[in-house]
Protein backbone atom coordinates (compact mmCIF):
# COMPACT_ATOMS: atom_id res chain seq x y z
CA UNK A 1 0.00 0.00 0.00
CA UNK A 2 3.02 2.43 0.64
CA UNK A 3 4.29 1.60 -2.48
CA UNK A 4 1.23 2.57 -3.97
CA UNK A 5 0.86 5.80 -2.26
CA UNK A 6 4.35 6.97 -3.19
CA UNK A 7 4.14 5.74 -6.96
CA UNK A 8 0.65 8.25 -6.65
CA UNK A 9 2.48 10.78 -4.85
CA UNK A 10 5.05 11.09 -7.58
CA UNK A 11 2.49 11.17 -10.91
CA UNK A 12 0.75 13.95 -8.91
CA UNK A 13 3.60 16.13 -8.07
CA UNK A 14 5.13 15.46 -11.64
CA UNK A 15 5.16 19.04 -13.33
CA UNK A 16 2.88 18.87 -16.62
CA UNK A 17 5.02 17.92 -19.60
CA UNK A 18 5.35 21.30 -22.17
CA UNK A 19 3.71 20.67 -25.66
CA UNK A 20 6.43 20.21 -28.09
CA UNK A 21 4.69 23.14 -30.07
CA UNK A 22 3.57 25.39 -27.84
CA UNK A 23 5.76 27.20 -25.53
CA UNK A 24 4.38 30.32 -23.66
CA UNK A 25 1.79 30.61 -25.95
CA UNK A 26 4.81 30.63 -28.97
CA UNK A 27 4.52 28.79 -31.83
CA UNK A 28 7.39 26.60 -32.44
CA UNK A 29 7.88 27.46 -35.72
CA UNK A 30 7.53 31.01 -35.47
CA UNK A 31 11.03 31.24 -32.87
CA UNK A 32 12.93 28.99 -35.88
CA UNK A 33 15.21 30.48 -37.73
CA UNK A 34 13.51 29.20 -41.28
CA UNK A 35 16.67 28.24 -43.09
CA UNK A 36 16.42 27.08 -46.91
CA UNK A 37 19.51 27.05 -47.65
CA UNK A 38 19.94 23.43 -45.56
CA UNK A 39 18.25 21.06 -47.94
CA UNK A 40 18.28 18.39 -44.97
CA UNK A 41 16.24 20.97 -42.81
CA UNK A 42 13.97 22.34 -45.34
CA UNK A 43 12.95 18.60 -45.63
CA UNK A 44 11.88 18.67 -42.46
CA UNK A 45 10.33 21.69 -41.80
CA UNK A 46 8.10 21.41 -45.39
CA UNK A 47 7.01 17.31 -43.63
CA UNK A 48 6.26 19.45 -40.53
CA UNK A 49 4.24 21.81 -41.98
CA UNK A 50 2.31 18.87 -44.57
CA UNK A 51 1.93 17.37 -41.51
CA UNK A 52 0.17 20.45 -39.18
CA UNK A 53 -1.89 21.14 -42.10
CA UNK A 54 -3.41 17.85 -42.84
CA UNK A 55 -3.93 16.63 -39.15
CA UNK A 56 -6.28 20.00 -37.77
CA UNK A 57 -8.63 17.61 -36.13
CA UNK A 58 -11.04 19.55 -38.33
CA UNK A 59 -11.74 17.67 -41.38
CA UNK A 60 -13.22 20.21 -43.89
CA UNK A 61 -9.59 21.95 -43.17
CA UNK A 62 -7.63 19.04 -42.90
CA UNK A 63 -8.71 18.85 -46.76
CA UNK A 64 -8.37 22.61 -47.81
CA UNK A 65 -5.21 23.09 -45.84
CA UNK A 66 -3.40 19.65 -46.63
CA UNK A 67 -4.43 19.66 -50.07
CA UNK A 68 -2.84 23.63 -50.87
CA UNK A 69 0.19 23.36 -48.78
CA UNK A 70 1.21 19.76 -50.27
CA UNK A 71 0.57 21.54 -54.11
CA UNK A 72 2.35 25.11 -53.22
CA UNK A 73 4.89 24.12 -50.25
CA UNK A 74 7.90 24.06 -52.32
CA UNK A 75 7.40 27.19 -54.44
CA UNK A 76 7.11 29.06 -50.99
CA UNK A 77 9.86 31.62 -50.56
CA UNK A 78 10.84 31.86 -46.35
CA UNK A 79 8.65 34.92 -46.19
CA UNK A 80 5.16 33.00 -47.21
CA UNK A 81 7.08 29.55 -45.12
CA UNK A 82 6.62 32.20 -41.94
CA UNK A 83 3.21 33.58 -43.48
CA UNK A 84 1.94 29.93 -43.28
CA UNK A 85 3.21 29.15 -40.05
CA UNK A 86 1.04 32.26 -39.25
CA UNK A 87 -2.18 30.53 -40.73
CA UNK A 88 -1.41 26.96 -39.62
CA UNK A 89 -1.41 28.96 -35.57
CA UNK A 90 -4.94 30.01 -36.57
CA UNK A 91 -7.83 28.81 -34.41
CA UNK A 92 -10.53 25.89 -36.48
CA UNK A 93 -13.25 27.40 -36.31
CA UNK A 94 -12.12 31.05 -36.37
CA UNK A 95 -10.30 30.03 -39.57
CA UNK A 96 -13.14 27.70 -41.34
CA UNK A 97 -15.24 30.74 -40.93
CA UNK A 98 -12.91 33.29 -42.13
CA UNK A 99 -12.16 31.06 -45.45
CA UNK A 100 -15.56 30.15 -46.50
CA UNK A 101 -17.10 33.97 -45.62
CA UNK A 102 -19.39 33.51 -42.76
CA UNK A 103 -17.18 35.69 -41.18
CA UNK A 104 -14.88 38.57 -41.91
CA UNK A 105 -11.53 38.00 -41.04
CA UNK A 106 -9.05 40.80 -38.93
CA UNK A 107 -6.93 42.73 -41.12
CA UNK A 108 -3.53 41.27 -39.97
CA UNK A 109 -5.08 37.75 -41.29
CA UNK A 110 -6.40 39.13 -44.37
CA UNK A 111 -3.37 40.65 -45.02
CA UNK A 112 -1.53 37.80 -44.86
CA UNK A 113 -0.43 36.17 -48.05
CA UNK A 114 -1.02 32.52 -47.62
CA UNK A 115 -4.30 33.35 -46.13
CA UNK A 116 -5.40 35.35 -48.94
CA UNK A 117 -4.34 31.94 -51.73
CA UNK A 118 -6.10 29.61 -49.72
CA UNK A 119 -9.28 32.50 -49.46
CA UNK A 120 -8.91 32.48 -53.26
CA UNK A 121 -9.22 28.91 -54.01
CA UNK A 122 -11.87 27.68 -51.41
CA UNK A 123 -14.18 30.67 -52.65
CA UNK A 124 -13.60 29.26 -56.38
CA UNK A 125 -14.35 25.99 -55.20
CA UNK A 126 -17.56 27.35 -53.92
CA UNK A 127 -18.46 29.51 -56.82
CA UNK A 128 -18.50 26.51 -58.61
CA UNK A 129 -21.27 24.35 -55.97
CA UNK A 130 -25.08 24.74 -57.19
CA UNK A 131 -26.60 28.15 -55.56
CA UNK A 132 -29.85 26.76 -53.73
CA UNK A 133 -26.97 24.48 -52.01
CA UNK A 134 -25.10 27.91 -50.27
CA UNK A 135 -26.42 29.91 -47.84
CA UNK A 136 -26.82 33.94 -48.09
CA UNK A 137 -23.42 35.69 -47.61
CA UNK A 138 -22.10 36.31 -44.00
CA UNK A 139 -25.08 33.24 -42.65
CA UNK A 140 -23.81 30.35 -41.51
CA UNK A 141 -24.14 27.59 -44.10
CA UNK A 142 -23.65 24.59 -42.31
CA UNK A 143 -27.57 23.19 -41.39
CA UNK A 144 -28.73 20.42 -38.32
CA UNK A 145 -28.51 16.62 -39.33
CA UNK A 146 -32.21 16.31 -39.84
CA UNK A 147 -33.68 19.14 -41.25
CA UNK A 148 -37.39 19.38 -41.68
CA UNK A 149 -38.29 21.02 -44.76
CA UNK A 150 -41.97 19.83 -44.40
CA UNK A 151 -45.16 22.51 -44.40
CA UNK A 152 -44.82 22.31 -40.88
CA UNK A 153 -41.52 21.71 -40.09
CA UNK A 154 -38.68 24.17 -39.10
CA UNK A 155 -36.40 25.10 -41.90
CA UNK A 156 -33.57 23.80 -40.23
CA UNK A 157 -31.47 22.26 -37.17
CA UNK A 158 -32.16 19.96 -34.75
CA UNK A 159 -35.79 20.80 -33.57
Amino acid sequence: MASLRRSLFRVLTRPPPISPFRVSSVSRFSSVDVNLSDEEGKRRLFNRLLYRSRQRGFLELDLVLGNWVEENIRSLDELRIRALVDVLDLENPDLWKWLTGQEHPPEAVSNNPVFSAVRAKVTNNLNKAAPESRAAPGQPWVRGWDDKRGKDGPMYGNQ
